[in-house]
């Protein structure tokens, strides 16, 4: 079993819906210390162009559909399937991709010291290299309200994953 409780043994004969789940750790950092500030895990959305992008490469029209990049916005909208960008975005790309297990792909990704200082970060994106959006997250309290944004500065950093379940 997973973490969520998956048994894929048992579940092999049932077909269910993509989904990723984005993974963050914030540190803040002190005199050389890297301090924990805050832990996130939770599902994300899989937006519409995603499917279109999966189907486009499942056909065989390879060029720059594969998901290469993270983005980190500002906007606070709750995401919907029609979603198509982030906000004032900063783009980077991935640090390391890997596979778990059968069926999943784990992005690794991290934001130094020294990117996107300034910015509020409220949303998340997975985007390909043509520069389509696949996923988008937003910053929540455990309760579902929106959360505060993260404000990024040179002594914040954060690491993390994202994974696409098939």
């Amino acid at each position: 079993m997973d973490q969520k409780g998956t048994n894929f043994i048992e579940d092999l004969g049932v077909q269910k819906p993509l989904k990723g789940i984005l993974s963050y750790k914030a540190y803040k950092h002190v005199n050389g210390e890297k301090r924990l500030i805050e832990e996130f895990e939770d599902n994300n959305l899989i937006v519409n162009l995603a499917r279109d992008q999966m189907a486009r490469l499942v056909a065989g029209e390879f060029g720059s559909r594969h998901v290469t990049k993270i983005g980190f916005g500002t906007d606070n909208t709750r995401p919907t399937v029609v979603d198509t960008t982030l906000t004032g975005s900063y783009v980077k790309t991935f640090d390391s991709f890997e596979y778990p297990d059968m069926g999943k792909v784990q992005f690794n990704w991290s934001l130094g010291l020294t990117e996107a200082n300034g910015m509020k970060i409220i949303e998340f994106g997975m985007i390909c290299e043509d520069g389509k959006l696949f996923a988008r997250r937003i910053r929540e309290k455990e309760n579902g309200d929106i959360a505060d944004p993260i404000a990024k500065e040179s002594d914040i950093s954060l690491e993390g994953t994202w994974t696409i379940v098939f």
